[in-house]
């Protein structure tokens, strides 16, 4: 199976003046770096005139300064960090996508992961469409084309497509005159906005990045709701909204968003601190300190000892200029990553029993090393303790687990798996505790007990557009 990847980041800008749009994009795509390292791209509209800059790499891979002095000043910009959940890892696949139509000129960055993807591009491609993209961001933007023919409004066309796309979508769209912000009606993945000084609106996946660029968050985006960036003010279109029941994903708050963030009014520091003290209270061992893996696992950390009374350490130093590993690419180089990544600080840990917090285990390799290196420095006994529960199924919103074949909770129990890394204890946070850590009443945690709540996929494998249509498997279309 393909390596475990987390969802993407996007970031817009509305200015009721001409300025360096492209480089408040550029501030915010690095604040956003964490949620995609595949690829990056950033779209400035000038006057109805789009400029573009997308590739493969990190943000300051594909930005150098030159390509930033290229982007002209504007009044809009869009931009976008890339993990690619539903399609290959190609320059053709990097966002935003850009769409010259009938109405106008269109660019759209999405985060998130559609349910119906095969249904919809297999209608789309019958009726005549042609993809140049495996990307189901690019049938989101083909949708929305073709409602906008007869819609009054692009936002109106955002409105009529929500009606057709299921599963997990934060979407930020511009228009020659627009910019336009839309979250599924599960509010699977996070998105919010905020405002600058001078009055310049932003948009975010996660507020951290608006904070990167200056500007005061104002509130979440809510789910279902399609907010309007115009010059006619700020308008919120709430039809879909209470359309579905909220399910916001909990891995958000246990891994994927930083810690700095709010999102949906919780702390992701807050939650994840409150995991480590459920942790403490559900599993106690005696020990001499806690230390957390970096970088989602020390605030878990802090929270176990300070529950536990157990001293907190720094166990690791972890090198800043490496990627993370859980969304690092083949299993070889995740396995050899993890010692270039990670540093045992031997005094924290020599001759002392370790209480090792993680985020998660998935396949059990990156554990079993991180491990390793902590029996390699001197520790005496190490209980690992996970701020989540096991993770025992596939995720069709926004993380590539396609199949549970790969995940070591499917196949082991939790006796086995301790034995399998080499911790003395193991001790996972309790299903029933994901309320109290997240600190809402509903959320999606599909990936831990397989209540999944939209229709689970067709077909679900990242590659399923690679493929001729005549090469697919047949699938029955209404």
């Amino acid at each position: 199976m393909s390596s475990l990847h987390e969802e993407c980041g996007v970031f817009g800008v509305f200015s009721r003046q001409r300025q360096e749009v492209g480089r408040l994009a550029y501030y915010g795509l690095y604040a956003l770096q964490h949620r995609g390292q595949e690829s990056c791209g950033v779209v400035v509209n000038d006057d109805g005139v789009f400029y573009s800059r997308r590739d493969l790499g990190l943000v300051s891979e594909v930005f150098s300064p030159d390509a930033l002095d290229r982007l002209p000043p504007g009044r809009l910009a869009l931009g976008h960090v890339r993990y690619g959940t539903t399609g290959g890892s190609s320059r053709a696949n990097c966002q935003p996508i850009q769409v010259n139509h009938h109405k106008g000129k269109m660019a759209l960055a999405h985060n998130g992961n559609l349910s119906n993807a095969f249904q919809l591009r297999l209608e789309l491609e019958r009726n005549g469409a042609i993809f140049h993209t495996t990307s189901d961001t690019e049938t989101i933007a083909y949708i929305v084309t073709r409602e906008r023919l007869t819609a009054p409004s692009i936002e109106a066309a955002v409105s009529r497509a929500m009606d057709t796309l299921e599963g997990a979508y934060s979407i930020v769209l511009m228009s020659s005159t627009k910019l336009i912000a839309a979250r599924d009606p599960h509010g699977f993945r996070p998105l919010c906005y905020g405002k600058m000084e001078d009055g310049t609106y932003v948009v975010a996946s996660e507020s951290c990045a608006l904070q990167s660029v200056g500007a005061v968050m104002e509130r979440d985006i809510e789910p279902g709701e399609i907010l309007v960036f115009s010059d006619k003010g700020l308008v919120s279109h709430r039809e879909h909204c209470r359309t579905a029941v909220p399910t916001p994903c909990v891995f958000e708050h246990i891994y994927f968003a930083r810690s700095d963030s709010v999102i949906d009014g919780v702390s992701v520091q807050a939650a994840r601190m409150r995991a480590g003290e459920i942790l403490a209270r559900t599993y106690p061992v005696e020990a001499d300190v806690v230390v957390g893996v970096p970088d989602s696992g020390l605030d878990a950390a802090l929270g176990y000892s300070r529950a536990s009374g157990i001293p907190y350490g720094l166990g690791f130093l972890k090198n800043k200029y490496i990627g993370r590993t859980f969304i690092s690419p083949g299993q070889a180089l995740r396995v050899n990553q993890v010692r270039i990544k990670l540093s045992p600080i031997r005094h924290t840990v020599e001759g002392r029993r370790v209480v090792l917090i993680d985020d998660s285990i998935v396949r059990g390799n990156t554990s079993a090393r991180t491990v390793s290196l902590l029996r390699e420095a001197g520790a005496r006994e190490v209980h690992m303790r996970v701020s989540a529960p096991p993770f025992r199924y596939p995720c069709y919103y926004g993380t590539d687990v396609d199949s549970q074949d790969h995940l070591i909770a499917c196949r082991h129990t939790v006796e086995e798996i301790a034995e399998m890394i080499g911790v003395d204890t193991l001790g996972y946070l309790p299903l029933e505790a994901l309320g109290e850590m997240c600190g809402c009443g509903s959320c999606c945690a599909a990936c831990f007990d397989g209540k999944y709540p939209t229709p689970v996929p067709e077909d679900t494998r990242k590659d399923r557009f690679e493929a001729p249509l005549s090469q697919r498997p047949p699938k029955n279309i209404e």
